[in-house]
């Protein structure tokens, strides 16, 4: 019996598609990177893993990751995140 007023618990029916888990909107799932030889492991997988770079890594290392990922054609979710607007442009 349920209860008017009374918030929903978890249940197995909440659960995503075993096929869609764990993927971003986008269709891709996240790959943590913290140095650019990190990108190597997904040389062949670029149509499948996005790269998300670690919070720890700093503006300079980022520069490297992003530039090696674009010779690789791989998504980098958060690109932009610790540069400066001149560099933007």
């Amino acid at each position: 019996r349920r209860f008017k007023g009374v918030t929903l618990m978890p249940n197995i029916g909440y659960g995503s598609d075993k096929k869609t888990k764990y993927r971003s909107p986008t269709g891709f799932y996240k790959f943590l990177v913290r140095c650019p030889a990190d990108l190597e492991m997904l040389l062949m997988h670029n149509e499948k893993y996005a790269v998300e770079i670690a919070h720890s890594v700093g503006a300079k290392k980022r520069k490297e990751i992003v530039a090696r990922a674009d010779q690789l054609r791989l998504q980098v979710t958060n690109r932009f995140a610790r540069m400066r607007a001149k560099e933007n442009e």
